[in-house]
This record gives C-alpha cells, sequence and structure tokens, in this order.
C-alpha cells in the first residue's frame, strides 16, 4: 500500500498510511468538517485499513465554517495588491473568531441550541461588515451539521486526558504539523505567514505534550529552499536554477496546486529556525534534487547595502530584508545520481562536502539523508 498509492493529505494526519497507528488531530487546529469527512472518504475507498477506527479529534478544536472560508475571499479582496495569498480555506478567519473568543469548538456542535445561537451570531457580525458581498446561507450550514453532529460523535476526544495517559503508558508519540517555522505567526516572515504557531512551543501547547520528556527535536529540512504563496524569499531564483529545482522536486503545493518558489539553500534562514526551535538533529531531505547542478550556491549571509556590514540575524522589519544583498558561497555540484545510496560514505565526495558544510555553519549535525520519495530512501548518518 505505502509504495503504490499516494495520497495527499491536508486534513487529516498522514500517519493515517499506517495501519498500526492511532492518529488525533490536536487541540490547535482549525477543523473543517466537510473536508474530514470527505478526505476520510477518499481513503477508505483507496483501501486504506480501518482509517475511520484509527483517528480522533480533540474536542477543544476550532470549527472551520464555511463561514469563515466565504470571509477568507473577501478579506483577500480587501487588501487588493497586499493580499497575503491565503490558501482561500478560512483558516485566518477562523482564528481570528478563536482570538476574538467568538469561535466555536467541537465540544459545542454536541449542543445544538448553543451551535446555532453562536454561529448566527457569528453569521450577522460578518453580513454587517460585508453586506451583499457575503454569499453564504447560515441556514444551510446548521443543516449541514445537524446532519454532521451525530456522525461527528464518535471521533471527539479529550485531547488532554488522551494524551496524558498516552504518555504516562510510554506510548510512542510522533508529531506531524501542516507548515514550517517561517509561516510561523510570531516569528515568521510577517505577515506573510499562516495563523498559528509552528514553532517547537506550539507543538507542546497544541498536543498538551510534557516539554520534559522531549528527547529529540528535529529539524526537518530541504536541501535547497522553498515558499509557496506571497511574501519575502530574498534568494528567489526566477531562472533557470529555479525553474529546474521546481521541476524535479516537485514542487507545489499539496492543498493549492500553487508553484512553489525554489532556490538553493539559505543558511541564513536555517540558522534563524536552529536559534528558535534548538534543534538536536538534522533530516537533510531531497538530496537527489542537486543530482544534476554544475554548481550549488548557499546563502550564508545577509549585508546591509549601505554600510556592508553583515546583519546580525534573520530581520524582523521587511524594509530591511528587501534592501538587503545576499552573500553567497558555491560549491560543486557532483552530477552524479544518489537515489540508491544507502551509506553516507558511499555518496559522491562533493555531496558529503555540501551536508557537512551544512552541519558546519548551523552547529547541528545532519542525522538523516533523504534522496528518494520511497522510504528505503533515507541515509542514516
Amino acid at each position: 500500500m505505502e509504495n503504490t498509492y499516494s495520497p495527499s493529505f491536508h486534513l487529516l494526519p498522514s500517519g493515517l498510511i499506517n495501519p498500526n497507528c492511532l492518529n488525533l488531530i490536536g487541540s490547535g487546529v482549525v477543523f473543517h468538517v466537510p473536508s474530514f469527512f470527505s478526505e476520510l472518504k477518499e481513503l477508505d475507498e483507496k483501501g486504506l485499513p480501518r482509517v475511520y477506527d484509527r483517528i480522533l479529534v480533540s474536542d477543544r478544536v476550532h470549527i472551520n465554517l464555511d463561514l469563515h472560508i466565504a470571509v477568507d475571499g473577501l478579506e483577500e479582496a480587501e487588501l487588493g495588491e497586499q493580499k497575503i495569498g491565503t490558501t482561500g480555506r478560512g483558516i485566518g478567519p477562523c482564528y481570528s473568531t478563536k482570538a476574538a473568543r467568538t469561535g466555536i469548538r467541537l465540544a459545542e456542535v454536541f449542543k445544538a441550541e448553543l451551535f446555532e445561537s453562536k454561529l448566527r451570531r457569528l453569521a450577522s457580525g460578518f453580513a454587517k461588515r460585508y453586506g451583499d458581498l457575503l454569499k453564504y446561507d447560515v441556514e444551510d450550514e446548521i443543516a449541514r451539521f445537524r446532519e454532521y453532529r451525530p456522525k461527528l460523535a464518535g471521533f471527539a476526544v479529550d485531547a488532554v486526558s488522551f494524551m496524558r495517559s498516552a504518555q504516562e503508558k510510554n506510548m510512542n508519540i510522533l508529531v506531524e504539523g501542516a507548515n514550517a517555522l517561517m509561516l510561523d505567526l510570531d516569528v515568521g516572515s510577517y505577515p506573510y505567514v499562516t495563523s498559528s504557531t509552528t514553532t517547537v512551543a506550539g507543538i507542546i501547547g497544541g498536543l498538551h505534550l510534557n516539554p520534559r520528556g522531549l528527547t529529540e527535536v528535529i529539524g526537518v529540512i530541504k536541501s535547497y529552499t522553498t515558499r509557496v504563496g506571497m511574501g519575502s524569499f530574498k534568494t528567489e531564483d526566477l531562472g533557470e536554477d529555479g525553474t529546474k529545482l521546481q521541476e524535479l522536486g516537485r514542487e507545489w503545493g499539496t492543498s493549492t496546486g500553487r508553484r512553489r518558489r525554489c532556490d538553493f539553500a539559505d543558511l541564513v534562514v536555517l540558522r534563524y529556525s536552529t536559534a528558535i526551535n534548538y534543534y538536536t538533529a538534522l533530516n537533510l531531505t531531497k538530496l537527489d534534487v542537486l543530482d544534476t547542478f554544475e554548481t550549488i550556491k548557499i546563502a550564508v549571509a545577509y549585508k546591509d547595502p549601505e554600510s556592508g556590514e553583515e546583519l546580525a540575524s534573520y530581520p524582523t522589519d521587511p524594509d530591511i530584508l528587501d534592501r538587503a544583498h545576499v552573500v553567497y558561497h558555491e560549491m560543486p555540484g557532483w552530477k552524479r545520481p544518489t537515489a540508491n545510496v544507502k551509506t553516507f560514505g558511499d555518496l559522491p565526495k562533493q555531496a558529503q562536502d555540501y551536508v557537512e558544510f551544512i552541519e558546519s555553519f548551523v552547529g547541528v549535525k545532519v542525522k538523516w539523508i533523504g534522496t528518494g520519495p520511497d522510504r528505503e530512501s533515507m541515509i542514516e548518518k
């Protein structure tokens, strides 16, 4: 199953591929009920075993309503040329109502009268703001939830109690997040970020993990740099190399289909990420995508164009970032396939040098190197 079918995951965790894995959608997620059921149905029809029995949802998740999706498009239209470039799936508006303490949590869905009154109040507020521009029928959504309510009951769980029990039993827990650090609401490239915390701290809070139980923090990074959507991408290559990375790496968004912007590795960003998440090891993926490049450029510093001084860190001010000049270190490519290589010592010397340069610059060891999409395409260093 794992090698013959490649499902795309959006709301559901990819742990459903493993028939022995019980999955939990954590409390920090915004939860779109129609997507949940449609994704489960697709996975079930494709033959993944017992998917309906291996997924639980925290009763503290906030419900991402079709109302939020309708508002998302209107908010983007309001911003005009300054639009964020969202996925259009209601994420931002849902987190906004969560922060405003007017959102609806899964536990409240099971109280029909409360749910319907809160939804009508939300819809009324947005209708006052957008008027006839808001194409949404609150009664239709209420009717849909009358059908969803009994179906959802078997998936809802008190995630705090569930995770406490799992940790007390020393169960193996693997955490999956949807976005990288530079899309974090607080420390990412604001305002072109997601609406939640994507750091290790967000994982601990969203899944109620005991921080004293963390034994490793593994930073998963590509061998080059990508970004989907709007926002600053200091090293973006709009020429031949960027296009080549995009095609070889199959770089387009899972949820939107948008092509990701690409360039070689930006170690300024990686060092910044390391200073926030304090990785104990790195997993370097997609090394094979670089196999055919004659020369590989690595961003190692940003410089102030007026003073010529290197910036101490990734800047908060986007104007400073836009003005900065990128300093590159060039290394020779290896021009040989790495797809079937099983040990670090069998990699081409230039590929070994590339990995070791990253380790030295960031100060964190690379423990795993991905050389292809298959599970077997992984070197343990």
